[in-house]
Order: structure tokens, then sequence, then C-alpha cells
């Protein structure tokens, strides 16, 4: 057992699988006492079960840490209230959520059902705000407290997945309303995009060159819960862990500008924007050409 988390109170998410469970067994290896939610559903969310948060603190608890499970869906509020209560109720406090629960609908967007859009919206973008909304209000209290949601590279977008991506987005977005907004109270808010080998990305329909492990990002989540990020000011954040490779993401910014004399019109506009204004190349794009050319040759492309 390390020290890095001696005496901090965490609650995990998602944490009976994958990164989630990563995680919660590294955070608990590293001193902290956790809480264990796992609503225990299928990769596209049906069929709950209780049995996998319940396993990962047996895991804990035979490896010499404290930990209880909660097997709540958060995409309700009473379900993230229920995270941090069970926090507060048997240690006393709250320090760190870290929110990695979610499912997956793939469809093309013009293929798109209320029904797969709506249940990926409200795991990802949702679920975190019932678990941050909780824990911030305990967190304003004590003065400190740190809050992680988990986006995705395909924030900037998906071929299949507009509900997944969106949500990621919007994740984004709240870890930064989060940042702004509670950094007078000594909260911290910052989010992590993982290249992992999960049941999650196990359809991923390119050959990733760098992909890594679950507790790659464990890591880095350990590091973001602890006090020597809160001493470097690390808050309103967004970094990609994947295996040997951590980056940071730019802050969003207006790139170029042009003024009108007067009102703008559209010709006007048509006249100015391309050269002056111009667009800013979307990354995303050029894979979805390479995945299409490949698709046709019959190979897998790399990413």
């Amino acid at each position: 057992m390390g020290n890095f988390l001696a005496g901090k109170v965490v609650a995990v998410t998602g944490a009976g699988r994958g990164i989630g469970r990563a995680v919660a067994l590294a955070a608990a290896a590293e001193g902290a006492r956790v809480v264990v939610n796992d609503y225990g559903v299928s990769v596209d969310g049906v069929s709950p079960t209780s049995e996998v948060a319940e396993g990962v603190v047996k895991e804990i608890e035979a490896a010499g840490g404290e930990a209880v499970a909660v097997a709540d869906d958060v995409s309700t509020m009473a379900g993230g209230q229920r995270v941090v209560d069970a926090a507060v109720s048997a240690y006393g406090r709250i320090d760190g959520v870290v929110c990695v629960a979610g499912i997956l609908r793939e469809r093309m967007l013009f293929n798109m059902t209320e029904e797969e859009w709506d249940p990926v919206v409200a795991t990802h973008l949702k679920g975190t705000f019932t678990v941050f909304r909780a824990a911030s209000a305990v967190m304003r209290k004590q003065g400190a407290g740190t809050l992680i949601g988990f986006t995705s590279g395909n924030h900037q977008g998906s071929v299949s997945q507009a509900n997944y991506s969106a949500a990621k987005g919007g994740v984004i977005s709240l870890v930064r309303s989060a940042a702004l907004g509670l950094h007078r109270y000594g909260v911290t808010a910052n989010a992590v995009a993982p290249v992992a080998r999960t049941r999650m990305s196990a359809g991923v329909p390119t050959e990733l060159a760098e992909m890594g492990e679950p507790e790659d990002v464990a890591a880095l989540v350990v590091y973001l819960l602890s006090d020597p990020a809160r001493e470097h000011g690390v808050t309103g954040q967004v970094y990609t862990v994947a295996g040997a490779k951590i980056a940071v993401w730019a802050q969003p910014r207006e790139l170029r500008s042009a003024y009108a004399d007067g009102s703008w019109t559209p010709e006007r506009i048509a006249e100015v924007l391309p050269g002056s204004v111009g667009v800013d190349p979307m990354p995303m794009l050029e894979r979805v050409e390479a995945m299409r050319r490949a698709a046709a040759e019959g190979s897998r492309p790399n990413a």
C-alpha cells in the first residue's frame, strides 16, 4: 500500500470493470478509502447487477484497503446523490469523485433513435453532473475537493457515435464550468480522455497506434486526485493518456477574425470569410477519409 492519497475519500463511478475498476484499485492502493459505484450494466446499458461493484470492494479489502459498494444508476439525481451520501456516511467526507460510468449505442446520425440518444447522454453527461452536483456541495463546505470527468478523443466528432461524442464534449464544458465556478472554494476539476483496452474500446474500427492499459489511466487519475496536483494549480484541463503518452488539450480560443465597415451582408461575408477568417481543418475528417479508402481496399487503417 502506498500513501499518495492517504486520508482521502474517493468515489468512482463505473468502477466495476475496466478503467473505473483500475482507478478504484489504484486509489485504494495509495491509501484512499473508496466508494465503488457501478450499476453493473452491459456495454449498451442493459441488465444491471450489483455483483460487479461488490466484487471490486472485496478485491480492495483483500489487499488491506477500505471500500463500500453503491450499485446505483448515476443518470438519476437520486443515484448521484447516493454515491456521495455513501462516502459521507461511511467516512465523514468526500475528497474526490471520478466519473467513468458510460455506455455505447452506435448508430449513424440519420438512423439514430431517441432510445439510442437519451440513455447515452444521460449516463455520460448527466451521470457526471449528478455526481459533481452532489459532491461539490460537500466540497464547497470543506473548502477542498477534486472533480474528475471522463471524456474521449471522440469529443472532436464521430461517424457513428453522435450521441457519445456530444456527451463527451458536454463533459469537457461541464468540467471547465466546474473549474471556474468552484475555484474560489478550493475545488479543482479536470477531464481525462483515455485510450486503453476496455470493453468499450474493443469495437474501434481502426488500429490505434497509441494504446494503453486501464492501469496507465489510473496512474494519471491518482495524480489528479492528489495534493501535488492541487499545489501545482491543475484545474480546468483535459488530459489524454495513451500508454506511455500523456498530452494536454488546448483551451478553446478564437483563431482569426475579420471586421466589417458597418453591417455584414451575405455577399460581403462571401468575399471576406474564405481569405481572411478561413477554416480550422478537422483532423477527424482526414481519419474518416483514410477509413473509407481502407474499407474500399479491404484493409484496416491506423489512427
